[in-house]
């Protein structure tokens, strides 16, 4: 377990700021009590409270499994992927959020993107290619991904069109429970 180097903070912060802007600050800036850092085991960005980390030092790094909320991992390539893991914090500070209908619900959880025809609600002004959580009609968070149109351009599709692609979705917990941790 060892602090992120300047260019993996770069990589996990853009990927971040992609998905909650500039409430980028909320994860980084807080009170002395409530510290929390950013650090990398086994190809992993873990977010924990300090104190866990002080108490983690006691544990050797072959022991350690996992720590904290596991953000998401770095490819063999060194790009970085949010996880399913990071989207208690993604759904808590998103800039833009989508919600879809009931009938949408099961497509979006078995990893299919949203379609028009399952779109409920969509935040105003939300750019193409910018990462959104996507949200039950009952603001329940089910995943996240990244929107194929503006909210302008969506109005004017038909409604087999996609409108957000898919990137993680709670479903994973049960698809690749072997691998996720």
């Amino acid at each position: 377990m060892r602090p992120l180097t300047e260019d993996e903070t770069k990589a996990v912060f853009e990927k971040l700021a992609n998905y909650i802007g500039k409430n980028l600050v909320h994860l980084i800036d807080r009170d002395e009590d409530d510290a929390y850092c950013f650090r990398l085991h086994r190809d992993r960005v873990y977010y924990l409270p300090l104190p866990m980390l002080h108490l983690a030092t006691s544990i050797a790094r072959p022991n350690l499994v996992s720590l904290g909320t596991c953000l998401g991992k770095f490819s063999k390539s060194g790009k970085f992927k949010l996880g399913i893991t990071a989207l208690d914090y993604l759904a808590k500070y998103a800039k833009y959020k989508v919600w879809i209908k009931q009938p949408g619900e099961l497509p979006f959880l078995y990893g299919n993107h949203v379609v028009k025809a399952h779109l409920g609600r969509v935040t105003e002004d939300t750019p193409e290619h910018q990462g959104v959580v996507v949200y039950n009609m009952s603001d329940v968070p089910l995943g996240f991904g990244v929107t194929a149109r503006s909210t302008l351009d969506t109005r004017k599709l038909d409604p087999t069109g996609i409108i957000v692609f898919h990137q993680a979705d709670v479903g994973e917990f049960l698809r690749d429970e072997d691998t996720m941790f």
